[in-house]
């Protein structure tokens, strides 16, 4: 019976130092899309350049599949105002880059959705820019 229980915790042991050393994902919620920049100007084919970031880290994140992108005026109370979104190729690891046109000046909403190679979940953000004259 004793050499039963000296089994026992000598397996659990083995457990214990074996998920000390099983590496850490981030959650999902650690993940954002920040603006590069938040204005551009009103008219057609204006670049929106966005970084995806580990917030725990602070280290930009590649090959995310965007899989949703939506752009309207809904901060300014004209959601039915939508924009067609165009996916175009990053120039910078973690960038990535849209083309839109924005029809008047005021703020749009860039809605964006993506999964994160590794992790369950999807990253959801919205993110406000700026039309200006």
């Amino acid at each position: 019976m004793k050499s039963f229980h000296l089994a026992r915790a000598a397996v659990a042991a083995l457990i214990g130092v074996a998920l000390t050393h099983v590496p850490a994902h981030a959650e999902i919620k650690n993940y954002e899309f920040q603006l590069v920049q938040p204005t551009v100007k009103a008219g057609a084919d204006r670049i929106v350049t966005v970084r995806l970031v580990d917030k725990s880290t602070g280290k930009p994140v590649s090959d995310a599949i965007i899989f949703s992108t939506r752009l309207n005026m809904a901060p300014d109370g004209m959601q039915e105002m939508a924009t067609k979104v165009t996916p175009m190729p990053g120039t910078e690891p973690g960038t990535y880059r849209f083309k839109a046109t924005f029809g008047m000046a005021g703020r749009w909403q860039l809605s964006l959705g993506a999964k994160v190679q590794g992790e369950t979940g999807s990253v959801e953000n919205k993110l406000v820019v700026t039309a200006e004259q």
